[in-house]
């Protein structure tokens, strides 16, 4: 995260780091794989670790799976060499995951990934960590200054440029506009830093949501429970500025079961389904965000019903048993491939 500015482009350290950290990183991978010789490498990142474990891979003839969760192949695209190198960690790998199609749309467009080696796998919950518990919730409710009445909107993500908190916050001065008295029984909490958290607090203040908005930054990954509880509505407006991947913390507040009003964008479509666990909206839309929100906001029992269909999905699909299993039967492939 911190080699990137906004999750847009590298900072120039970065490429004056870069070369140390390719050959330091390449000797301990290929010492680590010639000791061990695992049956399968899975790389997280294309780069750089897709391209040290493929390294790797061909010197020891171990089955490679590279996975691509979101700026990396933006950053790959932007420069050739690193372009080259992400094309040789797709050329090695034997199956590449990616928790968005706009990711594997990129990686085969702008990389010259094989399309046939995709398998669209979200991050995924620990659905016995996070789970519906109101425990906290009243006492971090007094915290923020939320009435106990008020309906929470919650943001959870990095102040980048592709998680949209800007069409949030433009979508919740319409709301204002258009209907000041459901407007006056929102709070929005917006758990999260980054290179943009200043120039989004400066847009709220513009649009006159400084009463609404709660900063609250950074929390511990202990805390979030309670934040997801707190919530009634779950919220990511993602842009593709650049193409991302799905972010954890929508898997995160489904799990405590919550609705989700989510963009059609960053590989949202894998965890929300329109009308059922929550409302889909175009992305860079807020006219239609708010009426999402507003919709949801005004209906307390729909709330509940989407919340409860948010918890199912996570049981049944998108918990970590499941998506383990996935991950196993693919690793059992490769290495199965190998041995004949």
């Amino acid at each position: 995260m911190r080699t990137m500015q906004a999750d847009v482009r590298m900072r120039k350290l970065t490429y004056l780091l870069a070369p140390g950290m390719f050959l330091a990183g390449a000797r301990a991978v290929m010492g680590w794989a010639a000791a061990s010789r695992p049956d399968v490498l899975h790389a997280h990142w294309a780069l750089p670790n897709g391209f040290l474990a493929a390294l790797a891979a061909r010197r020891y003839r171990i089955p490679l799976v590279v996975s691509i969760p979101g700026s990396d192949a933006t950053v790959a695209a932007q420069n050739p060499l690193f372009g080259r190198m992400a094309r040789f960690a797709f050329d090695t790998a034997g199956l590449i995951t990616s928790n968005a199609s706009e990711l594997r749309d990129a990686a085969v467009h702008d990389l010259g990934a094989d399309p046939r080696k995709f398998d669209l796998i979200a991050y995924g919950v620990d659905p016995d960590a996070l789970k519906p518990d109101a425990t906290g919730t009243v006492e971090l409710r007094s915290q923020l200054g939320i009435p106990g009445d008020a309906v929470v909107l919650l943001a959870v993500g990095r102040m980048v440029y592709k998680k949209g908190f800007d069409y949030l916050l433009r979508a919740a001065a319409l709301l204002k506009e258009s209907d000041p008295r459901l407007f006056a029984q929102l709070r929005l909490v917006m758990v999260g830093e980054g290179d943009l958290w200043a120039e989004w607090q400066a847009l709220a203040r513009d649009l006159g949501l400084a009463d609404a908005v709660r900063w609250v930054g950074n929390v511990p990954t202990a805390r979030m429970g309670v934040f997801n509880n707190l919530a009634d509505i779950a919220v990511m407006p993602a842009v593709s500025k650049p193409a991302t991947g799905l972010a954890v913390s929508v898997l995160d507040a489904m799990s405590c079961g919550k609705p989700v009003v989510a963009s059609r964008a960053a590989g949202n479509d894998l965890a929300v389904r329109d009308g059922v666990n929550g409302i889909v909206v175009p992305e860079q839309d807020a006219p239609a965000l708010a009426a999402a929100l507003a919709r949801l906001a005004a209906d307390p029992a729909l709330r509940k019903e989407m919340g409860a269909a948010s918890r199912r999905l996570i049981e049944t699909e998108l918990g970590w048993p499941q998506l383990a299993a996935r991950y196993v039967a693919h690793f059992a492939r490769l290495a199965g491939e190998l041995r004949r």
